[in-house]
């Protein structure tokens, strides 16, 4: 079953500066990904995501909540393989999507870059070994 739950979200403030200080980054269309790879579990989860929409790009709180829950359901629905990649290389991963593009892009359009970042964080994983 697919969830996204509480457990798999980034909310720690060290961990955030961590993930910014120090993890890679790239942009796919509009979505800049900045991602750390740890070699051994420290939490339960395996897997913490951040998503961020800028206020100074979509002044609109309804817009930036409208791409927030697209980027989430388009990453709840695609997460299975990355995840096995990450169990089988006993890694923990901290991801942050940040929505930078000025338009508002429909769900497929995101599905799609995030099947994207997800298959590349998942060759900077086999990399990283």
């Amino acid at each position: 079953m697919q969830k996204f739950p509480k457990s798999e979200r980034l909310c720690k403030q060290l961990c955030i500066d961590k993930l910014f200080r120090e993890g890679g980054t790239f942009n796919e269309g509009g979505i800049k990904t900045i991602f750390l790879f740890f070699d051994t579990l420290v939490q339960n989860s395996e897997l913490q995501l951040l998503i961020a929409v800028s206020s100074k790009v979509h002044k609109k709180a309804v817009h930036r909540n409208l791409l927030k829950r697209r980027l989430r359901e388009s990453f709840r629905k695609n997460k299975t393989h990355f995840l096995q990649s990450l169990n089988n290389k006993n890694k923990q991963c901290h991801i942050a999507f940040i929505y930078t593009s000025k338009e508002i892009l429909d769900y497929k359009t995101i599905e799609s870059k995030i099947i994207l970042i997800l298959q590349r964080l998942q060759k900077e994983n086999e990399r990283c070994t």
